[in-house]
């Protein structure tokens, strides 16, 4: 802290204030100043400081609260009392969904979905690299290509039609940019035969009207 204050200090050339928020479970513990001697020399830091746990006495107060350092103060209280317990901390989350005012619930929710889109979109680059291993390793000697069209005839073989067209669609992606939207189209209504016909074709095709013929 020390350090920051006088570096945040000297770039600006303003005096600045630290302030250091303790999220400890110990009410005692309340550091507020750091000092070194060396020699006859010493160097001393006086800080202020804000505890979370000063602010928790009253938890009807702070869910009835609409201001943010009141929610931060609340959640974390509720994470420590959880003590690390799966159960108890999804009732904590819970909790706090319910107490949200309606704009901050709607924003809860696009925040919730887009979680779930960057979840689903992890799932799927490690289902590719699978699909591309899996490749790989039947058909080293083909050369990469050939590994992700054997990944993606994998992937149909195992019935999983949606995945397969997903990778075929990053495939084209990366080789021919983004798809237009009648190719889109086309993969998500395309059969499984039509499918393998077009991960046979993207390996030596140099446009996508070579793929989809």
């Amino acid at each position: 802290m020390r350090d920051y204050n006088d570096r945040i200090s000297e770039a600006y050339g303003l005096p600045v204030v630290s302030l250091a928020l303790l999220a400890d479970e110990h009410p005692n513990w309340r550091p507020r100043h750091f000092r070194q001697q060396l020699q006859g020399t010493v160097k001393e830091f006086i800080f202020r400081t804000a505890k979370l746990l000063d602010h928790v006495v009253d938890i009807d107060a702070l869910e009835a609260s609409s201001n943010p350092i009141a929610w931060v103060t609340l959640a974390h209280w509720l994470t420590q009392q959880a003590h690390h317990d799966p159960d108890k901390l999804y009732a904590a989350k819970v909790h706090l969904t319910r107490l949200l005012p309606d704009p901050y619930h709607q924003r809860y929710l696009r925040a919730i979905s887009r979680l779930e889109k960057e979840h689903e979109m992890r799932e799927y680059n490690q289902l590719e690299q699978t699909f591309i291993d899996n490749g790989i390793k039947i058909g080293l000697k083909q050369g990469i290509e050939k590994g992700i069209e054997k990944g993606i005839e994998q992937g149909l073989q195992r019935g999983r039609k949606e995945e397969a067209v997903l990778l075929l669609e990053r495939q084209l992606e990366l080789r021919f940019g983004p798809l237009p939207q009648t190719a889109r189209k086309k993969l998500a209504k395309a059969s499984v035969a039509q499918l393998e016909a077009w991960s046979d074709a993207f390996v030596v095709a140099q446009s996508l009207k070579q793929v989809f013929g």
